[in-house]
């Protein structure tokens, strides 16, 4: 609704602006130019804010309903890191109505790899330009505009899917192969930022021996196959290759957040085996414990998720005898991190129950506490109840006040004391005894 508005927002405001510089074409006053400009720079800078308010598709629609004039001028606005995507949602006939360029593929969202003599390199993408290879192995779309997507989808005649919610479990919407033998794979990798993981989607299509992988956001993952397949030759073959090493690597980092979380805990435990933790401590301690679970539970959720995608392919029968082979072993580090998961699910408990065990003991402290004051102020709140304050004053008509609630406050201190006194004797006593009834 929010991008709805705005642009309704921008339509007005750009033909309220067309009504003002028609009307003042029609005036004759003094310094008409330079209030022609003033009020020019005016109506940029309001467009320019609503520009920032308003989405992509939102833009080319406004482009698309606009007069060619107005249109044009709508463009020259737009800034340079939006302009290439605008054009992307774009239709063709409107670009060459409005005289503008086709639009480039951007090499950060759109990524197409092919082999050279072992090694994973880049294809230049250009719109209209044909490829340098016939059959690439990889194309990587991250975070692809709709009309990116669509120039692929034409380019190597495919439909690619979108990507699942990353809490879609049922196996057929997430690992399928089509009436055309393509293969349908959507699975959740490791995006780990700032000692945070998440899970990210990723949709995976191998289509006539090109493996195409739709994302929403970078994956270092991806970055550190792309580095390792243009280093070491031969460390791919096919696309088969790449789509199992991308699996490989997820496994791997999910390792390495393991190890991070032992890191963490190993900190936390620490803290929770020192002599005293005060509440603010443990409060601490506890985000601490909670942040790591959510952690260990994410990272147990995505290499299972790994492993079934892994069974997916070993019972299709899709891969080679060394690649079956590779997927094996992935899902023996796979069985080796799910003993891992389990005994920090383990060690977190213990922290858990550990730190809210001192939370325990610092509240019955302080309860006890209460409770020896109480006792200790006992017989001096019964003495007050007894007699009251103005029975006090008339037995003590012929002493100055002063000195008499001073007397009475000495006194007072001194019954509080000696009761303070026989309690610790009687509790030092009982805990005497029941060390000599305890075997030794």
């Amino acid at each position: 609704m929010v991008p709805y508005c705005a642009m309704n927002s921008l339509l007005d405001v750009i033909n309220k602006q067309r009504r003002v510089h028609d009307l003042m074409q029609h005036q004759s006053m003094l310094k008409h130019d330079v209030a022609a400009s003033l009020l020019q720079r005016q109506h940029d800078a309001e467009l320019s804010s609503l520009i920032a308010q308003t989405t992509v598709e939102q833009l080319a629609q406004c482009l698309i309903t606009l007069d060619a004039p107005s249109a044009q001028r709508l463009w020259h606005l737009i800034p340079n890191e939006q302009a290439n995507r605008v054009l992307w949602s774009l239709p063709e006939t409107r670009r060459m109505e409005l005289n503008l360029d086709s639009p480039a593929v951007d090499r950060q969202r759109v990524q197409c790899y092919e082999l050279v003599q072992g090694r994973l390199i880049a294809v230049n993408l250009e719109n209209g330009a044909p490829l340098d290879s016939p059959t690439p192995v990889w194309v990587d779309l991250m975070d692809a505009t709709p009309g990116e997507r669509r120039y692929i989808e034409e380019r190597f005649q495919v439909i690619l899917p979108e990507l699942l919610d990353e809490n879609e479990l049922e196996v057929t919407a997430r690992f399928q192969v089509s009436q055309d033998d393509d293969l349908l794979l959507h699975s959740n990798f490791l995006g780990v930022q700032a000692h945070h993981a998440r899970s990210v989607p990723v949709a995976f299509m191998v289509h006539n021996g090109i493996l195409f992988s739709i994302r929403r956001e970078s994956l270092p993952i991806f970055d550190l196959q792309k580095q390792r397949a243009r280093n070491q030759p031969g460390y791919v073959n096919d696309a088969w290759d790449v789509l199992i090493d991308l699996y490989a690597a997820d496994v791997e980092c999910s390792a390495d957040a393991l190890e991070n979380i032992y890191g963490k805990l190993g900190q936390v435990g620490r803290h929770v085996l020192s002599e005293s933790i005060s509440d603010q401590m443990a409060a601490g301690i506890l985000s601490d414990i909670a942040e790591e679970e959510d952690h260990n539970g994410r990272i147990r959720s995505n290499i299972l998720d790994t492993q079934r995608a892994l069974n997916f392919l070993l019972r299709g029968r899709m891969l080679s005898d060394n690649q079956a082979q590779d997927c094996r072993q992935i899902q023996r580090n796979i069985e080796s991190l799910n003993s891992h998961t389990s005994f920090l699910f383990d060690k977190i408990n213990f922290l858990m129950d550990s730190t809210i065990g001192f939370i325990n003991i610092n509240q019955n402290k302080r309860v006890n506490q209460l409770t020896i004051f109480s006792v200790v102020f006992m017989p001096i709140n019964i003495l007050a109840g007894i007699g009251g304050m103005s029975e006090f004053s008339m037995m003590t008509q012929g002493i100055d006040w002063p000195v008499a609630y001073g007397g009475f406050m000495v006194c007072s201190a001194f019954i509080g004391w000696l009761t303070f006194r026989v309690l610790g004797h009687l509790e030092r006593k009982r805990a005497l005894s029941s060390y000599r009834r305890s075997p030794h």
